[in-house]
């Protein structure tokens, strides 16, 4: 269990999650339509940043989206101490970051640098980690604040959601047909599709002496994978379901549930399956997707605190959008506000690569907690893998040609029965490739389906697919490409091995400045808190470019 210190929320509603709450409390959106052609050619909702609101956040020498992110944790930090010498780690969630710079050389693009540079300019930072697990990277992040100070790696940590809205992740999603041109409809029967939205939001977390009556705690999370689609959730919402149900106790139902609710058709009919099989359907629902838009890394944030001040309030916000219900199983969600008859919540999100994440919250005293202990771990097979070849087990694999011809050919010899593969883009294929070596390594094969996780880290993200997705959106010949798109999230890699192999453990993508053993062992080791994970394929998989990668991923299982 981990303390909230203090938050905030910048967006276009406004620079604090205080003045953000009081507009959606008045049920007041800020999502609205936008004729823009360095956008979308055509007219799309979205909640966006006006030019006039947006200059006073901006800081010299920063990008919009970093100057959201240093507004946002600064305002932050004015509320609370850190003792000089904490351990205090940043943890930046987003999907992309910069990538709308990707055609300007010279301004930063790379996640990881712009972590750097904010580490730089936040005194209290000792160290700083990327979480990118598409539309989960905020929940996720809050995830990995829990584990590593309830680990004693850290006293403290800054989470930070962040992203904003540009030609590339626009004309993405309209290529995916996920666009509404009207205001979003979660979970109504006339819904047709999610609008995007910029924001920042923050938590700081730290453990000890900060507990009262009034004070909100982290106390467990999970993200487990449905195993089925890279974009498409199942019917059954398997990975959603089992998220939940690792996270609460049999006899904890929670006052509130705030969900992800995007309207588009799936998810959110995907959403209500979960909450009927885990017994929820009679809870009070939180949907605020109608006031913000998705807004990607920042969501799982800025919805988190939110839902702290309605559960303070002791009623949700009404669901903007909502008039008639359009799923197939009951929701406790309405367009006027609903009572909320507790001190708790639960907050549940859903991603591309079949990424699920469940997080519960309590304001109050501090409640008992098992006491979580760091594993001891061991590493049953590696393998390491570069542009030339393989070595597995410390024994040279046998390959054809290099870079990759390499991977085909590796492809060809050792699966050839996943046709799915030559549609990836060269990270997912290369870590493809990897984790089968490795799993036929093992002897007998492991069946542990429902417990390994993929733990993924790398320096450059999805360059080599964001560069290939860049190429479709040129003004001579713009045709976004929904099969290229997809894969400029970097987690999708973990999610196809998931899908391959029907795993439904965790499955999670961080990104690092540079290959940091003791980062990464810090956060391996608190992933096995997770008592749900038995074993995890992990490492390194970093591609620059299509010819030039370096792999290094293992089996670590529980002692």
């Amino acid at each position: 269990m981990i303390d909230v210190l203090s938050t905030n929320i910048v967006s276009p509603i406004g620079g604090t999650a205080y003045e953000n709450y009081k507009v959606i409390k008045a049920g007041l959106s800020s999502v609205t339509k936008h004729d823009d052609q360095h956008i979308l050619p055509e007219t799309i909702c979205a909640s966006l940043f006006k030019e006039a609101s947006l200059n006073k956040y901006l800081h010299p020498g920063l990008t919009k989206f970093e100057s959201l992110v240093y507004y946002s944790i600064s305002e932050a930090l004015q509320r609370v101490r850190i003792e000089s010498g904490a351990r205090t780690i940043l943890i930046l969630a987003s999907t992309k970051g910069n990538i709308e710079n990707l055609r300007s050389n010279g301004l930063r693009v790379n996640l990881a640098e712009s972590a750097s540079v904010l580490a730089k300019a936040i005194p209290v930072v000792s160290d700083y980690v990327v979480v990118c697990n598409a539309c989960i990277s905020g929940a996720s992040a809050q995830l990995l604040a829990l584990r590593l100070i309830e680990s004693d790696c850290y006293d403290y940590a800054i989470v930070c959601g962040a992203d904003v809205t540009g030609q590339f992740i626009a004309s993405g999603f309209s290529s995916l047909k996920a666009l509404s041109s009207e205001p979003c409809r979660p979970f109504d029967m006339e819904r047709n599709g999610l609008n995007l939205g910029e924001a920042a939001a923050t938590i700081i977390y730290g453990k000890g002496g900060n507990s009262c009556e009034s004070s909100w705690h982290l106390q467990k999370g999970a993200i487990r994978n449905d195993a089925h689609h890279i974009s498409n959730p199942p019917s059954n919402a398997e990975g959603c379901y089992l998220a939940i149900k690792s996270v609460l106790a049999d006899n904890i139902v929670p006052a509130c549930v705030s969900v992800h609710g995007t309207a588009t058709l799936f998810n959110d009919q995907m959403e209500a399956v979960a909450l009927h099989r885990a017994g929820l359907s009679d809870v009070p629902v939180l949907a605020l997707k109608g006031y913000y838009g998705h807004t990607l890394g920042a969501t799982g944030v800025l919805e988190t605190i939110l839902s702290m001040y309605c559960v303070d309030d002791k009623e949700t916000v009404p669901a903007v959008g909502y008039s008639e219900q359009g799923v197939s199983y009951p929701l406790n969600i309405s367009a006027s506000p609903i009572p909320i008859a507790g001190d708790d919540f639960l907050k549940i999100i859903s991603g591309f690569g079949g990424c699920n994440a469940a997080l519960y919250f309590f304001n109050g005293s501090s409640q008992h907690t098992e006491a979580l202990e760091v594993p001891i771990l061991r590493t049953t097979h590696r393998i390491t893998i570069t542009s030339d070849g393989v070595i597995l087990d410390n024994k040279s694999v046998e390959v054809e040609g290099s870079g990759k011809s390499m991977i085909t050919a590796l492809y060809k010899k050792y699966i050839n029965d996943y046709p799915r593969f030559y549609k990836m883009d060269m990270l997912s294929r290369v870590a493809l490739i990897a984790s089968e070596l490795l799993i036929q390594a093992e002897n007998p094969r492991v069946c542990d389906t429902e417990d390994r996780a993929i733990i993924f880290f790398n320096h450059s993200s999805s360059i080599v697919a964001d560069c290939a997705y860049l190429a479709t959106l040129t003004e001579d010949n713009y045709y976004p490409s929904p099969s290229v798109f997809i894969y400029t999230l970097p987690n999708i890699t973990a999610g196809e091995i998931a899908i391959r192999n029907n795993y439904y453990g965790e499955t999670s993508f961080y990104i690092l400045k540079e290959k940091s053993e003791r980062l990464m062992n810090e956060i391996l080791s608190s992933t096995f808190m997770d008592k749900g994970i038995r074993s995890a394929i992990c490492g390194w998989i970093n591609c620059d470019r299509e010819d030039f990668f370096e792999v290094e991923l293992f089996i670590k299982e529980r002692y």
